[in-house]
């Protein structure tokens, strides 16, 4: 049986929920204003730029690799509380943004926006059947949900390869995909955290570099790759430090077990970003035919 024919294909809606459906107002604690959850793009000419701006340089990196600048329609798999979404709008002229999510309070905090040509829906990419093609895919965070610990390297490259076979067909012209992902570096899975696995991240496996290639061989080019993991460590020390400052408020929403699990999760993984035993990948992938359209 194909593993996307599963219980849990290309993500389980009950491990997204356990995570990301907590507590909104938990989040905002300590997230950023635009409520972005995944790494910043820091600068080194501006080590002392806020949070909020070095996730907004992020989200314009991954809008500008995909090209979605005017684009008629594009996608972000995984689109969170809706920063991408907003962003593609107000200022990158996108007439029409849909996000995929599997988090209903996420799914509602975007949609209390009242974001005009904005569409969410509480759904996965593998049931994804879009109304068009789109000029831009964005996914910010999602790959690391779509394969389970306990499944091998070629289970996980089938999931991956749907994931790239989809996204291909949904691209239209010279469209792109820019994907973001947490990825194993020197860490071997079977030495990965229990705690994280099991308490923080359910029913989640961590892909490795050359999975991703290997699932995306024939399909796309991979036109730029960046490891930010040191992005990341920042990132993770930038919210702990935010969430300790407004830990008496976090312990009224979410309560001290929640509160110390979460402090305990980003300290851990700023440690594994910083040592490199997880990388932080950006990749910039062009469906291969685009080049002999362009050429024709």
């Amino acid at each position: 049986m194909s593993v996307l024919r599963g219980p849990n294909r290309g993500g389980s809606p009950e491990a997204i929920r356990h995570h990301y459906d907590l507590s909104n107002a938990f989040y905002s604690l300590w997230l950023d204003e635009s409520m972005t959850y995944s790494c910043a793009l820091w600068e080194a000419e501006a080590p002392e730029a806020p949070l909020a701006v070095a996730q907004q340089r992020k989200l314009d990196f991954h809008l500008r690799a995909a090209r979605a600048t005017g684009a008629a329609r594009a996608l972000d798999i995984g689109c969170g509380w809706g920063a991408l979404l907003r962003r593609m709008r107000e200022d990158f002229g996108v007439a029409q943004a849909v996000g995929l999510t599997l988090s209903e309070a996420q799914a509602e905090h975007v949609r209390s926006l009242g974001l005009s040509g904005v569409e969410v829906r509480t759904e996965s990419w593998t049931a994804h059947t879009p109304a068009a093609t789109y000029d831009a895919i964005v996914s910010i965070g999602a790959f690391e949900h779509f394969a389970q610990p306990e499944q091998a390297s070629d289970q996980k490259i089938e999931i991956y390869r749907a994931f790239f076979e989809r996204c291909c067909r949904w691209l239209a012209g010279s469209g792109r995909l820019s994907l973001q992902t947490i990825a194993y570096g020197t860490l071997r899975p079977e030495a990965a955290s229990r705690f994280i696995q099991t308490e923080i991240f359910p029913d989640s496996e961590l892909p490795h570099l050359g999975e991703i290639v290997a699932a995306c061989e024939g399909l796309f080019e991979i036109v730029l790759l960046r490891n930010d993991r040191l992005d990341y460590a920042r990132t993770c020390e930038a919210w702990l430090a935010r969430l300790r400052a407004r830990r008496g408020e976090a312990l009224t929403l979410v309560g001290e077990a929640a509160v110390e699990r979460y402090e305990r999760y980003l300290k851990m993984s700023s440690v594994g970003f910083r040592m490199g035993k997880i990388g932080l990948l950006r990749l910039v992938l062009e469906p291969i035919r685009s080049r002999w359209h362009r050429a024709s």
